[in-house]
């Protein structure tokens, strides 16, 4: 008697697997869809992939037109789902951007992207952290103070790099995988590392030049 398990499993995978992709398509956040419509701005062509991480308080959330946000992204403005106080304009993301699967986002006062700048996979931004200060208060109960955090149009920000509070990227900028930023960065620069460095400059002649011991960022300065 013939095993009918072996093909019954690959008729079983091979439907799953079409369910899965029909399920991404359908799944797929665009204008005219419920979750879009809850959004502060959802511009026309922009699309959130299906399936998401998370989207929290999505009416503090703006995405411009033509901007594509990848599979598995965390968006968020607030502290959670039932705050009630929340800036209008949280966090807004510009036109023509595209940001990899699996980033997230969370801005608690301001985080804005400006118009075509481009994440790779796994990035993170947010503009507040933890506390530290008090020793007798775990550290996750501490919430630190809110330092809004800037991306400037035109920029490319690596693989797995991290945004961290008070952070200004200016335009054009190219950010290293795997990159920590803190500070000002300058327009047109390339910085990497943990923390990041600045590794070319464009020059007033508009070559890009090596950067030797220079810092790559102008540091705020730390409120303890």
């Amino acid at each position: 008697m013939p095993d009918l398990r072996r093909p019954l499993r690959r008729l079983v995978n091979r439907s799953v697997h079409r369910v899965w992709r029909w399920a991404e398509h359908v799944g797929d956040v665009s204008p005219g869809t419920d979750l879009a419509d809850r959004f502060g701005t959802f511009g026309p062509g922009a699309c959130l992939a299906f399936p998401l991480s998370d989207v929290v308080n999505a009416a503090a959330i703006h995405v411009g037109r033509d901007t594509l946000i990848g599979r598995y992204a965390t968006l968020s403005v607030g502290y959670g789902p039932t705050q009630t106080v929340l800036p209008e304009r949280g966090l807004v993301i510009g036109e023509r951007c595209v940001l990899g699967a699996r980033i997230c986002i969370t801005a608690h006062e301001s985080i804005e992207i400006g118009d075509d700048v481009w994440f790779g996979q796994d990035v993170f931004v947010s503009d507040a952290s933890h506390g530290y200060t008090d020793p007798d208060i775990p550290v996750g109960l501490q919430f630190g103070t809110h330092q809004p955090v800037t991306i400037g149009s035109g920029t490319w920000i690596g693989h797995g790099a991290m945004i961290l509070p008070g952070t200004t990227i200016g335009r054009n900028v190219v950010v290293a995988a795997g990159s920590v930023v803190r500070g000002a960065v300058p327009d047109h620069a390339v910085v990497g590392g943990v923390p990041a460095k600045l590794i070319r400059r464009l020059d007033a002649d508009r070559q890009w030049v090596r950067v030797r011991d220079e810092p790559a960022v102008e540091l705020p300065a730390v409120t303890l």
